[in-house]
């Protein structure tokens, strides 16, 4: 069967510009139809990932780009899935291509993203796992981040230390990229010395919110062949939603606490969607955590980071911190992860995110990376996001 490829790869810098998030999303369009070397007119389908802070033109954000791309009559589409948003995005696209329903596809995502926290939209949601953690426990993100981040330092014995040392390595390898928000070198002590949000987190453990825009070009196999593009394989994909419940602990239950019917693996350990869309996408491209030359994961907190390491496969449960601390995971180490500098150095722009994931995929693989943080000699990379109500996705890209 006839596989899909990325021939144009844009962004929108990262920042906080204030401008509407179709400014954005038609800058990265733009970029991304130059760097296919493709005409407006050949576009036949255009894939918003959408952003429900855009307000009416958010929520159907295919057409909103199509619209302030001056375009008429191209097919349309428009995916949300919070975080997961882009990936979905992506999905949809491919899909129509290799149904034979298009020929060449836009796939567009951007925000332009409130300061402070994000209000609940819709009113009252007790439905939405979210809203209730919010509303009864008061727990907003960094709070989140920091109960997982103590579990992990109860269970694998990470320190603050660790943490620190994630954002020091994305922060060295934003500060070659020109699309990133915060282009500056930190060190662990910094990070360390910065305000406590929720402990064990500080300031600069946790990602910021950010504008910004990321698009692609993708169209099939053969007819990347016929153009004499430079195409990314998008050789495994999945955005699939988690087997329930999500709540259970990783790791073994605890002693007097079995499984219920339904739930968990033989060993007793619950559902991991993470993991399982890692896999699914593993198991479509023919490849696995070994065949990796680099990651893009999902680094809300730079803890969270540690935990990607696990659930696509490059350690086993607990393995996370050693990899990092033998410098595994930076640029020029056995398998970088985020060598774009991650969310710590772009903060988030939620539809955006996935797309750009894969933008940084594409550009390793192309070897265009800029010095500093390339990855040379790559063909395999992943990328992976989790979004609201137990979304996640994963992109294997092949070279």
């Amino acid at each position: 069967m006839s596989g899909v490829c990325v021939i144009g790869a844009g962004m929108h810098p990262w920042g906080k510009w204030g401008r509407p998030f179709t400014d954005y999303g038609t800058a990265a369009a733009r970029a991304a139809l130059a760097d296919a070397g493709a005409e407006a007119s050949e576009v036949d389908f255009v894939s918003g990932a959408a952003t429900v802070r855009g307000g009416y033109p958010g929520f159907v954000a295919g057409a909103a780009y199509a619209r302030a791309l001056g375009w008429r009559g191209q097919q349309v589409a428009s995916s949300y899935a919070a975080c997961a948003s882009g990936a979905q995005a992506i999905a949809a696209a491919r899909a129509r291509l290799l149904a034979g329903l298009s020929d060449m596809a836009l796939v567009v995502g951007a925000e332009s993203a409130p300061k402070g926290f994000f209000a609940p939209l819709g009113g009252d949601r007790p439905d939405d796992p979210d809203w209730l953690r919010f509303r009864l426990l008061g727990a907003a993100n960094p709070l989140y981040f920091a109960l997982a981040a103590r579990r992990r330092m109860e269970v694998h014995g990470a320190r603050p230390e660790d943490f620190a040392a994630v954002k020091a390595k994305n922060a060295a390898h934003g500060a070659a990229n020109p699309m990133a928000r915060y282009r500056k070198r930190t060190t662990a002590g910094e990070v360390l010395a910065s305000p406590a949000v929720a402990d064990p987190l500080h300031l600069l453990d946790v990602c910021a919110t950010s504008d910004g825009g990321a698009a692609l070009v993708l169209v099939r196999e053969e007819d990347a062949r016929r153009r004499g593009a430079d195409p990314v394989r998008l050789a495994g994909l999945s955005a699939a939603v988690p087997d329930y419940p999500v709540a259970e602990p990783e790791m073994p239950y605890l002693a007097g606490d079995p499984p219920r019917a339904g739930t968990g693996d033989a060993e007793g350990r619950a559902p991991r969607f993470r993991e399982a869309n890692a896999r699914a996408a593993y198991e479509e491209a023919g490849a696995g955590p070994e065949d990796l030359d680099l990651a893009e994961v999902y680094d809300l907190s730079t803890a969270m980071e540690l935990d990607w390491y696990e659930e696509i496969g490059l350690c086993p449960r607990g393995g996370a911190e050693g990899l990092l601390r033998d410098g595994a995971t930076r640029v020029g180490g056995r398998v970088p992860v985020n060598p774009s500098g991650g969310l710590a150095s772009f903060g988030e722009a939620v539809p955006a995110q996935g797309i750009a994931q894969v933008c940084e995929i594409t550009a390793q693989l192309r070897g265009r990376a800029e010095p500093g943080r390339r990855v040379e000699g790559a063909r395999v990379g992943i990328a992976v996001t989790q979004g609201l109500f137990g979304h996640g996705s994963a992109a294997v890209l092949t070279r």
